[in-house]
């Protein structure tokens, strides 16, 4: 009994230390201070201030949009003219002058291009996948979800667009990078600021061959 009391205590005391890290980080006060949806809306201005791909007018594909960080920063990226088009599984609260889409990323076809009349000059993907704990099958999911980025950019994408994607430390090997860079060229990673130290999160940016 001592036994299972002790497992419970310690698994509280690792949840609250979570918690307090969480709202103690830097860059989640700011968010909230600045009415951000999300601390990783940091991340894509990070990637921004690095790579300098924004501009007024662009079309935006937010792929995994969910909560809106990404689609917010964008628009205010883009600019009354730009369009930026969200979707996810899960239903994201509006944002003004944003459309979201509740639509699994592998059933998309017409409704990006209907909603754009073009393909897209921005395609970004901050998705990841919830993980079981098994590392095998976990690098297998991670894997898959940049395989679908990657497929979506060769149908949605402007040749010459501008391509980020969240992978993981050691993701980016064999096959997965020989995709790549038979869709894209210039390839350069960034671990942004607003990336936790002990994430292995890293982001990629390319351009659309």
């Amino acid at each position: 009994m001592a036994n299972i009391k002790l497992k419970r205590k310690q698994k509280k005391d690792k949840s609250n230390k979570w918690l307090e890290r969480h709202l103690n980080d830097y860059f989640f006060i700011q968010a909230k201070k600045k009415g951000l949806r999300s601390r990783s809306s940091f991340k894509l201005m990070q990637i921004n201030q690095k790579f300098n791909f924004f501009f007024k007018g662009a079309s935006v594909l937010d792929l995994g949009a969910a909560p809106g960080g990404w689609s917010q920063i964008s628009k205010k990226l883009v600019g009354r003219k730009g369009k930026v088009l969200g979707i996810d599984k899960i239903s994201i609260e509006p944002i003004n002058d944003i459309k979201f889409l509740k639509i699994d990323i592998n059933d998309l076809d017409s409704q990006v291009t209907e909603f754009f009349n073009q393909k897209v000059d921005i395609l970004l993907s901050d998705m990841a996948p919830n993980t079981s704990g098994h590392k095998l099958t976990d690098h297998l999911k991670i894997i898959e979800l940049v395989e679908t980025a990657i497929n979506c950019s060769n149908k949605f994408l402007k040749s010459d667009g501008f391509f980020v994607c969240k992978i993981f430390q050691g993701g980016a090997q064999g096959k997965l990078l020989e995709l790549m860079k038979t869709s894209l060229k210039k390839i350069k990673y960034i671990k942004p600021l607003a990336s936790r130290k002990e994430s292995s999160e890293v982001y990629l940016f390319g351009i659309k061959k």
